[in-house]
């Protein structure tokens, strides 16, 4: 099943631990939603990732090929976010969206802010994965605890 990590799933070394039969897609962005810090985890303790829904955004990420047994893993670490299908287009073709599954979770207007580890895998992700520099920009300025 086609997976698309937006948070800290763009680290490849935590979702090779995570999900070991998963195989990278592609690059994406997903139109009409925009990246936050909008979620409290309670495993983490700081603030995660969500997307919320607004027309004129864009969120970029990775679309992995996650064996459902892992997907099912991958729920327990998913802690308050559901699976959503969503339509993500490829970075190197644009006109053809792929369906895929994207964790999204109520939206929480004070989440707290991140913490620096959660902060520096998604960061290591983005330029891993290379991500547009203008996005991994607005990554690095996330606000930390």
């Amino acid at each position: 099943m086609n997976y698309f990590a937006y948070g800290s799933n763009m680290n490849w070394e935590q979702m090779q631990r995570r999900c070991p039969s998963s195989r990278f897609v592609c690059v994406g962005r997903l139109s009409g939603y925009r990246f936050a810090i909008a979620r409290h985890s309670r495993l983490r303790k700081c603030g995660t990732a969500n997307i919320i829904a607004d027309g004129t955004s864009v969120v970029w990420g990775v679309v992995y090929d996650v064996a459902d047994p892992d997907l099912c893993v991958l729920d327990g670490f998913e802690d308050g976010y559901r699976r959503e299908t969503v339509l993500v287009y490829p970075a190197n073709d644009g006109r053809r969206p792929i369906a895929a599954v994207a964790y999204v979770a109520p939206n929480e207007p004070q989440a707290p802010p991140t913490s620096a580890e959660y902060r520096r895998l998604l960061l290591e992700g983005a330029v891993y994965w290379n991500l547009p520099l203008d996005y991994v920009a607005m990554l690095e300025k996330l606000a930390t605890a």
